[in-house]
């Protein structure tokens, strides 16, 4: 096989070989362990390779000699419709690990195939119909058509939008149901779509200066030396940060409809409401309106058990476990907690935590142990979370607040 090994070509080879490893590694993830995130990771990583196959192999040589040239022109490497809708499903995988592609969610992939068959009826009629280039007269690579890499970054880009606004909605509803939040905010998420926009932006700048300026092949060559830097970091990264999912999170990001489905050895098993059945629960937002006339009383009870109970003791306490003692679903409680505190379920466990964390400080406790072993008997399970959750409420770091108030 041609391969005309050089400074351009090797390079990208390494990260060509690296990704392709790494996009094996994630499906052999999904087979034996049933992840469904890792299935759709892998195939990320298997279009952004392909992506990069043809700038490696057209330093290679493979534009100058055939059959390699028409394999290049005639097989559509750059699937730039498909990676939008790949990379959102595997947002939603991540929280939802029970996600099944079903009825019009298939459409996302529908302008990605067209353009598939589009490429394949071409090669079959210039190779057996008309047997010279037809559709490909112009001896260009159709992959790099103006047009197309346009439409595809612009359908990337809404993939993008999406996958973002659907991140912070799971943000916003695990707030709700679970205390401790923070550990399943699945901050890589979150960089894994920043990076993806650092690959966007790239596009961008590589674009207004080819329109701007008169770029040679080679100067293109370090946009996806780039390209492959953050692929590769995107690859690490993902291997080493395979959270479980507390709870299942499902979001249609076009009617602004969530569910949460909690967690509990099956996934099945969703939501208790106060005929002890388990349900679909619909997240309440800080917005809901409660026209209850007795949500006084409501706010009491849960007091109670917050105070009394101590039940934000609990490091994993959840908006479950506090609707059972209380009889109520757990979609009316949060209403409750919304509209009676002003604060969402994490919010307001973690006030009761930093109350009682200075209750003890006013009581000389941090002189007998330190100031974490004080906040994990409070209820808190980490450093950073207490730190958070102390300067939210007060304004400043539990350091700061222990050498003004009470040292």
């Amino acid at each position: 096989m041609l391969f005309k090994f050089g400074f351009y070509s090797s390079l990208l080879l390494i990260f060509f070989v690296h990704t392709i490893v790494y996009c094996a590694m994630f499906m052999y993830r999904y087979y034996t362990q049933q992840r469904v995130a890792s299935k759709w990771l892998a195939w990320f990583l298997l279009l952004a390779a392909l992506y990069l196959a043809p700038w490696m192999l057209g330093f290679a040589g493979w534009y100058d000699a055939q059959p390699y040239r028409d394999i290049l022109f005639y097989t559509p490497f750059q699937q730039l419709l498909l990676i939008g809708p790949v990379l959102f499903f595997y947002v939603q995988a991540t929280f939802n690990p029970s996600l099944e592609i079903k009825g019009r969610q298939w459409w996302h992939f529908a302008p990605g195939l067209l353009y598939n068959v589009g490429c394949v009826l071409a090669w079959v009629y210039d190779k057996w119909v008309a047997k010279q280039y037809v559709f490909l007269a112009s001896q260009n690579d159709p992959d790099f058509h103006p047009i197309y890499q346009l439409v595809g970054f612009i359908s990337m880009m809404v993939y993008l939008v999406l996958s973002i606004k659907y991140y912070y909605a799971y943000k916003a509803a695990i707030e709700q149901v679970l205390s401790n939040a923070a550990n399943f905010l699945f901050s890589w998420v979150r960089n894994f779509l920043i990076a993806f926009l650092l690959i966007q932006l790239a596009w961008i700048l590589n674009a207004a200066a080819g329109y701007i300026f008169n770029v040679s092949y080679a100067d293109v060559w370090w946009y996806f030396l780039g390209f492959s830097i953050i692929t590769y970091y995107i690859a690490i990264a993902g291997h080493g940060n395979m959270i479980e999912a507390k709870v299942f999170f499902k979001s249609d990001v076009f009617a602004n409809h969530q569910q949460v489905l909690f967690l509990q050895r099956a996934p099945e098993l969703l939501a208790y409401n106060h005929q002890g059945n388990f349900e679909n629960i619909e997240v309440a937002t800080q917005e809901t309106a409660v026209a209850n006339a007795d949500l006084q009383e409501w706010k009491q009870k849960i007091e109670q058990l917050l105070t009394a109970e101590k039940m934000y003791e609990q490091p994993e306490l959840s908006l479950l476990q506090l609707a059972k003692p209380l009889g109520v679903n757990i979609a009316q409680l949060s209403k409750y907690i919304n509209a009676g505190f002003g604060l969402n379920f994490n919010d307001l466990v973690n006030k009761y935590r930093v109350m009682a964390v200075i209750g003890l400080l006013e009581k000389g406790e941090h002189k007998r142990q330190t100031l974490l072993s004080i906040a994990y008997e409070c209820g808190f399970n980490s450093k950073s979370t207490f730190n958070r959750a102390f300067k939210k409420e007060k304004g400043c770091t539990p350091q700061t607040y222990l050498q003004r108030n009470v040292l």
